[in-house]
């Protein structure tokens, strides 16, 4: 008959052979889990205090970018509302550009909006992680170290936004000016952080970085002058013309819709070039901003009408245009002849060779 023993009364026996501590390491897993659970009674107050604190450090970051940025559209808004109501009236009309008022205001807006937001939020990051007891110094020099890393490799792309930021505060320029940027000159279309588009003369679309600009000519901004210049022949009578061009100025002044465009009288200011048969007579007008090419084409009309109805005749053409152009001569092509090309001439005969001396006699 075959006998086992139980599991209770082999158990000793095994522990006794094998000269395991069975005991021993139990009193000490149950002294491990009871120093354990006493370091979570002693630490998780701190533990709760400083998870509180971070959910309140986190909600009040959060309710605080709320209110700022919502602040900053609310105030973007209502400037927009404002240059809409100027816009209604007359002067307004005249002195508000709304499309360049509304790309100014919410360029700003996005700057404002953006700053705020990093600095609510990086200020609650660290607040959080001086609550855990962390050690910002390596982590503030890692990020400095890294922000200039990334700046040195970005130096163009900070310029560029840092220019546009300047340009649009300072506001340089807007959309629907006229202006030449050195690189391109054209009507301003879109105004951004770090790109102008300007339209060119003949309908192109420019590109232009705002890092890349160096200087800026605005020719929308205050008041533009008209010049031009009418160049008629040395015998005619000087006095009459002037009087003239006076006269065709302010039948001009006086006509739709150059009565606004021009904002002082057509002046003559006198000769500007005296040559043995002709003269320059130099005219000047003071224009709406952006308004001096239209201007000058249509004064550079009436004077010319003023001046043929006066009988006053214009420069003359110079000898070289009044002289008739003639055929060329068919033998200018041709080379002069040459005396080599006779057989009996004393140069054909010198380039003969000698012939080899007779040596049989």
């Amino acid at each position: 008959m075959h006998w086992s023993a139980s599991p209770a009364a082999l158990a000793p026996l095994s522990a006794a052979s094998t000269g395991s501590t069975g005991p021993s390491s139990l009193d000490e897993a149950t002294e491990k889990a009871t120093n354990a659970a006493g370091w979570v009674e002693e630490n998780w107050g701190t533990w709760l205090t400083s998870a509180l604190q971070i959910v309140l450090i986190i909600v009040i970051a959060v309710v605080l970018r709320h209110v700022i940025r919502r602040t900053i559209t609310k105030l973007i808004e209502r400037m927009n509302r404002t240059a809409s109501a100027a816009q209604g009236t007359a002067l307004g009309g005249f002195l508000v550009n709304a499309e360049r008022r509304r790309q100014r205001s919410e360029a700003i807006g996005s700057v404002l909006r953006s700053v705020a937001s990093f600095v609510i939020m990086g200020t609650a990051a660290l607040t959080a992680l001086s609550v855990l007891k962390i050690d910002l110094a390596p982590l503030l020099a890692s990020a400095g170290v890294a922000g200039v890393a990334i700046g040195f490799g970005a130096r163009n792309l900070v310029t560029d936004f840092l220019s546009g930021v300047f340009m649009i505060l300072e506001d340089q320029y807007g959309v629907g000016d006229e202006i030449d940027a050195g690189v391109a000159t054209g009507t301003v279309v879109e105004v951004g952080l770090r790109v102008t588009k300007l339209r060119g003369p003949n309908g192109a679309i420019w590109y232009i970085r705002n890092g890349e600009v160096k200087r800026i000519g605005n020719l929308s901004q205050g008041w533009s002058t008209a010049n031009v210049d009418v160049q008629i022949a040395a015998d005619q009578d000087l006095d009459r013309a002037r009087d003239l061009i006076t006269a065709a100025g302010e039948t001009m002044a006086k006509a739709e819709p150059w009565n606004e465009e021009l904002w002082e009288p057509v002046e003559v200011l006198g000769l500007s070039e005296v040559h043995l048969d002709t003269v320059t007579i130099s005219v000047s007008a003071k224009t709406m901003p952006g308004k001096a090419p239209g201007v000058e084409r249509e004064l550079r009309w009436r004077i010319k009408r003023a001046l043929d109805t006066g009988g006053i005749h214009l420069a003359p053409r110079t000898a070289a245009e009044e002289t008739p152009a003639t055929a060329p001569d068919p033998a200018a092509t041709m080379a002069a002849p040459s005396a080599l090309a006779s057989p009996t001439s004393p140069q054909s005969l010198a380039t003969n060779p000698i012939p080899p001396p007779n040596l049989g006699k």
